[in-house]
C-alpha cells in the first residue's frame, strides 16, 4: 500500500549506559554512555513504522538545514521524503538512560517555530495515496490553510487518520478517524473525570466539534474507545503486555488503523487491529527495538500482543523471578485455575508453555484437542495470574523451557525428580523445579466425557 504521512518531524536520541557512581560535583548519577541510538520522531516515526511493515511510505514534511536534519534524513532511509523548508532548527529530544531507566531528557530547537509553508511538491505527494495519516506534533505544518484544504478534499475519497496534538491544529472535517489519547480527549472536549465514562463523554463532544466520521480515544492498557455517529461507543480491549516505555504506541496505533481502513476494514475491525498492533509493538521492545537488525529482533508468539521471551527478559532485568509451567489446557477448569494461581505466587511473572494442536494430537489422539491452540492461548492469557503464553510444537516442553530458562518450573501434582526429565534441564542454569497441589476431582478427560454424554 502507498501510505502518505504528513506532519512534523524531530530527531530522537537515546544515550544509554551504566550508572555505578555519583558525581563528585553534585549528588547525581554519572552515566557511562556505551550506546547512542538515533531515530526519526514525530511523523517520521510513523513513516518508519509503515516502511518497516513493507508499505510504500511517503513522508510529507518540512526540514531544516542543520546537522540534525542530516542525521534525521539518514534515519529515514527507505522512506520517500518530500520536504519543504522549515525555517527553523531541527528539534532534537535526547533521553539519557541509566541501566535501562530514564534519568533526564533535554530538548534542543523546540521553541515555537514560524509557520511553515507548503510547496507544490508536498501537495502533489498526497495524490494516489491509499490512506493518509496526519501526524500533528504541534510544529505548525498542519495549520497551513492550503494543506488543510487539500486534506479536506481528499478525505471524501481516501481514509484520513488524524493524530492530534494539544499544541496543534484541529482536524479538518470529514476525516475517517481522529485518535487522541484519553488525556488529550478530555482536554480538547473540556470534560472532567477519568476512565471509560469520561472518554465516551469526550468522544461525543469531539464528534460534534470536529465533524469527523469517528473518534477513537486510546486508553493505554484499557484499550481504545470507538465512537461514531449514530452508534453506541465500543470499547476495544488491549492485550495485556509488559512494557516499561510506552513511547510510540500512539504512532503504532495510528499507522495500523490507517492500513486497516485502506484495506477496507470497518472502523471497529480496524480499531481492533490497531490496538493489537500497538500492544505487540510495546511487547516487542517499543521504539528501543526499532533499530535492531532482523537477527536481533525478539521472537514473536502466535498470540497477538504477547511475547513470552520479552516478558522473561524484562522480569530478569528488573531483578524479578521468572516462573513457568506447561500443559495442554484443553478445557480450562478450576484445577487449572488453582494450579496457575499458585504458580504465579512463586515469582514475579508466570509464563505458560502451551502444547500446540499438533502436539496435543500426538499425545492424546486425533480427537483432541477439543479447543484450538489460538483459543486456548487466549483463554489462558485472559487469566490475571498469567503474564504470557508460549506455544510449542514438540511432544515435550524442553525446547520451550530452554528458550525461556525460567528460575522456577512448576508442575501440578506429586512427582519424583526422576519422573520429570525437564527437572535436570532447569537445574542446569540454576533453576528449580517444584510442584503445587493438584486437584484430582477436576480433569479435562472427565469434562470431555461429561460433554460427550450430554451431546
Amino acid at each position: 500500500m502507498r501510505i502518505v504521512v504528513v506532519g512534523d518531524v524531530l530527531l530522537d536520541t537515546d544515550l544509554s549506559g551504566g550508572a555505578g557512581r555519583l558525581s563528585p560535583d553534585a549528588p547525581v548519577p554519572v552515566v557511562d554512555v556505551d550506546a547512542v541510538q538515533r531515530r526519526a520522531g514525530g511523523a517520521g516515526l510513523v513513516a518508519r513504522m509503515l516502511q518497516a511493515d513493507g508499505h510504500d511510505a511517503v513522508l510529507v514534511t518540512v526540514l531544516g538545514e542543520d546537522d540534525a536534519a542530516g542525521l534525521l534524513r539518514a534515519e529515514l532511509d527507505g522512506v520517500t521524503v518530500v520536504a519543504g523548508p522549515s525555517g527553523a532548527p531541527t528539534p532534537v529530544k535526547t533521553r539519557v538512560r541509566a541501566s535501562g531507566q530514564p534519568v533526564v531528557r533535554f530538548d534542543e530547537g523546540c521553541a515555537k517555530p514560524p509557520l511553515p509553508g507548503c510547496t507544490a511538491d508536498m501537495l502533489a505527494a498526497l495524490d494516489g495515496a491509499d490512506a493518509i495519516i496526519a501526524a500533528d506534533y504541534g510544529r505548525g505544518l498542519l495549520v497551513n490553510d492550503t494543506l488543510r484544504a487539500r486534506l479536506e478534499a481528499l478525505a471524501a475519497s481516501v481514509p484520513v487518520v488524524w493524530d492530534p496534538h494539544p499544541a496543534g491544529a484541529q482536524p479538518v472535517p470529514g476525516v475517517a478517524a481522529v485518535t487522541p489519547n484519553i488525556g488529550e480527549a478530555l482536554r480538547f472536549a473540556e470534560v472532567e473525570g477519568s476512565g471509560t465514562q469520561a472518554a465516551a463523554a469526550a468522544a461525543d463532544v469531539l464528534l460534534r466539534t470536529w465533524g469527523s466520521r469517528a473518534v477513537l480515544v486510546t486508553m493505554g492498557e484499557h484499550g481504545a474507545l470507538v465512537a461514531s455517529a449514530g452508534l453506541l461507543p465500543q470499547v476495544v480491549p488491549a492485550p495485556r503486555v509488559t512494557a516499561s516505555d510506552p513511547c510510540g504506541a500512539g504512532d503504532r496505533f495510528a499507522s495500523a488503523l490507517a492500513v486497516g481502513l485502506a484495506g477496507g476494514a470497518a472502523i471497529d475491525v480496524a480499531a481492533q487491529q490497531a490496538t493489537e498492533a500497538a500492544a505487540h509493538f510495546l511487547a516487542s521492545g517499543g521504539v528501543g527495538a526499532m533499530g535492531r537488525s532482523r537477527e536481533e529482533a525478539p521472537e514473536q508468539l502466535p498470540v497477538d500482543g504477547l511475547d513470552a521471551l520479552m516478558v522473561a527478559r524484562r522480569t530478569r532485568e528488573s531483578g524479578g523471578t521468572v516462573v513457568a509451567t506447561g500443559g495442554c489446557f484443553d478445557l480450562l477448569h478450576a484445577g487449572h485455575a488453582r494450579t496457575l494461581a499458585a504458580a504465579r505466587r512463586l515469582g514475579d511473572c508466570l509464563i505458560v508453555c502451551l502444547n500446540s494442536d499438533e502436539s496435543v494430537r500426538g499425545l492424546k489422539g486425533e480427537h483432541r484437542p477439543i479447543i484450538k491452540q489460538e483459543d486456548r492461548a487466549e483463554l489462558l492469557a485472559a487469566l490475571e495470574c498469567v503474564d504470557a503464553v508460549l506455544v510449542f510444537g514438540e511432544s515435550t516442553p524442553e525446547n520451550a523451557i530452554s528458550r525461556l530458562q525460567p528460575d522456577i518450573w512448576v508442575k501440578g501434582g506429586d512427582y519424583a525428580a526422576e519422573d520429570l526429565p525437564e527437572a535436570a534441564l532447569v537445574s542446569s542454569w540454576g533453576g528449580r523445579t517444584v510442584t503445587v497441589p493438584y486437584i484430582p476431582a477436576r480433569s479435562t478427560t472427565k469434562l470431555a466425557a461429561a460433554l460427550a454424554r450430554v451431546g
